[in-house]
């Protein structure tokens, strides 16, 4: 949705402490219990200090089990893409892309520039650092080689690039782009970046080359408010989640984009209706599959207005090489925002804001079905796994 460490944060909460094997895989889920909205629509900024980072085991996919919770401010206000987790699970980063203030007798949002970096290997897992990164980072991806991270700083114009030496992470270069950014993906070979300029109606190209990231000004046209990106297909194609309304419901039916990266020029292709107001968007590591995440008027909206649901969905995207085709819908819960795939693409996982859960579900081949649900200690503002 559109429209942090509080001082002393990060302290773990333990919520399990049987010991971690080394296999041990994670969905990290970030909540946010400061913004609310009344029954007419309008947003309601709470106090800070209850929103938490969640760990939740995933080795047995169909059973996921909370870990611990990390007292850390985060946001749902940016793409559902904030954090990240390095391949080897040992490792998690969070932006966190606002900060709440006191505004006199009540509180208001401001551009925060922190990224925690979370041990995933201590038992529990803890906070064991706070990175400075530009203005509002919102979006996050770390390459398959668990070596760089890079960061959308969306009031910033730019995207900060991270290294990662073990447990240690430091910002190496800040990449001007020109305009807002809001997500990025990195291509599974390591050698492109592809960054989403949301009010530009454009997705931007970088190049990776070690640890240097640069950026020729070269963009790709693709819908309305790209919000979010993902990159499907083992790397051919890269699917950006148009919202059409700067991250919220309008009743009207958006897209999906999709991007050949194939090409000598990547360069988009198609474009996928998926419905009204798609933000979180997850790629299955399979390479056959992708869902669109899709708000369909479940929070955020006057409770009488026409295009008002109880409940969002999303979209289920067949991907066959670089043709890309929606299959059909499957309901979620209320407000809808992050979505993973386990590891072993099997399963996936969708977090649910205003339900505080998340909605767990059986894939097979391209059918997809209701497995579950688990209870969260807030409300899901963004998740990921180590397949992102």
């Amino acid at each position: 949705m559109t429209g942090r460490p509080y001082r002393n944060l990060g302290i773990g909460v333990a919520l399990a402490l049987w010991p971690i094997a080394a296999s041990a895989q994670f969905l990290i889920v970030g909540t946010d219990e400061k913004l609310s909205w009344d029954d007419k629509g309008a947003a309601v900024i709470g106090a800070p200090g209850k929103d938490t980072v969640t760990i939740v085991d995933i080795k047995n996919p169909g059973a996921p089990r909370i870990v611990a919770s990390l007292t850390l401010e985060n946001s749902v206000i940016g793409p559902p893409v904030n954090l990240a987790v390095t391949p080897d699970n040992s490792l998690a980063l969070v932006a966190n892309s606002i900060h709440v203030v006191q505004d006199g007798g009540a509180w208001k949002n401001t551009p925060d520039t922190k990224v925690y970096v979370i041990d995933l290997k201590a038992n529990p897992p803890a906070q064991i650092a706070t990175v400075e990164v530009g203005k509002q980072p919102s979006g996050m991806a770390i390459n398959r080689a668990g070596d760089l991270a890079l960061v959308t700083n969306r009031a910033g114009n730019s995207i900060s690039v991270l290294s990662i030496k073990g447990k240690e992470v430091k910002v190496t270069d800040t990449v001007d782009v020109g305009d807002s950014v809001t997500s990025v993906a990195i291509t599974p070979d390591g050698k492109r970046a592809f960054a989403t300029k949301a009010l530009a109606n454009k997705v931007a190209i970088l190049a990776i080359d070690g640890g240097k990231v640069t950026y020729g000004k070269q963009d790709i046209g693709v819908g309305v408010f790209p919000y979010n990106i993902a990159i499907a297909g083992h790397g051919k194609v890269a699917l950006t989640s148009d919202n059409g309304n700067a991250g919220s419901s309008d009743g009207s039916v958006d897209t999906v984009t999709v991007i050949d990266l194939t090409a000598k020029v990547p360069h988009g292709i198609d474009k996928i209706v998926v419905d009204e107001a798609p933000e979180g968007i997850a790629a299955s590591p399979k390479g056959d599959l992708a869902v669109s995440i899709l708000l369909n008027g479940s929070a955020g909206v006057a409770k009488d207005a026409w295009f008002a649901h109880p409940k969002g969905r999303f979209a289920v995207l067949k991907v066959a090489g670089t043709k890309v085709t929606r299959l059909g819908y499957v309901d979620a819960g209320k407000l809808p925002e992050g979505a993973a795939f386990s590891p072993d693409g099997n399963w996936l996982y969708v977090g649910n804001y205003v339900d505080k859960d998340l909605s767990i579900y059986k894939v097979s081949g391209t059918k997809v079905t209701p497995a579950g649900t688990l209870k969260l200690p807030g409300s899901p503002a963004s998740l990921r796994t180590s397949a992102e």
